[in-house]
């Protein structure tokens, strides 16, 4: 018998959200690091030096949003697994599909949830 519970009844919805987040945290650092070069390339063209300075600056505070962004849901992931001392089967059906959506745990959950429900 498998996984039983919420998160094993939700699985689709968990794995969606855990594509969403992959998503997430891949795009949103690219267009901010794209953004920061097409400014700082502007300002080099005009050849102004504190246009220059200034888009050196954006582009160091974007970079640093973008390593933020992309680390973000694995130090939520983190914090998590601290605080919660007690994870079951369900919890942890719950936390793999959102951190990873291909994973094995969720892959065998909605595998055992579809036999149950066939049954």
């Amino acid at each position: 018998m498998g996984v039983e519970g919420f998160c094993a009844e939700t699985v689709n919805i968990w794995r969606t959200v855990g594509y969403f987040l992959l998503v997430f945290k891949i795009v949103i650092p690219i267009i901010l690091i794209i953004l920061g070069m097409i400014d700082l390339g502007k300002a080099v063209i005009s050849s102004d030096d504190k246009a220059i300075s200034k888009s050196v600056k954006s582009l160091a505070m974007r970079l640093i949003a973008a390593v933020v962004i992309f680390f973000i849901p694995t130090i939520v992931s983190f914090v998590i697994q601290l605080v919660d001392t007690s994870v079951d089967d369900q919890n942890e059906v719950c936390a793999r599909c959102i951190s990873s959506p291909n994973g094995e745990t969720c892959d065998h959950a909605y595998d055992n949830f579809i036999d149950e429900t066939e049954d």
